[in-house]
């Protein structure tokens, strides 16, 4: 599961949950292909 926020920290949406690691990379890579406007914040590290 991500959440994603805007840039005030708030959360605007939460993705469904993955039953795989990379399930979970494939659907913020979704996400990133269909907001290519967006900035990310990866904070995994």
């Amino acid at each position: 599961m991500f959440n994603l926020k805007a840039s005030n920290g708030q959360v605007v949406g939460t993705s469904e949950s993955y039953s795989s690691a990379s399930g979970r990379e494939n659907g913020i890579t979704s996400v990133k292909s269909n907001a290519p406007g967006a900035r990310v914040d990866d904070q995994t590290s």
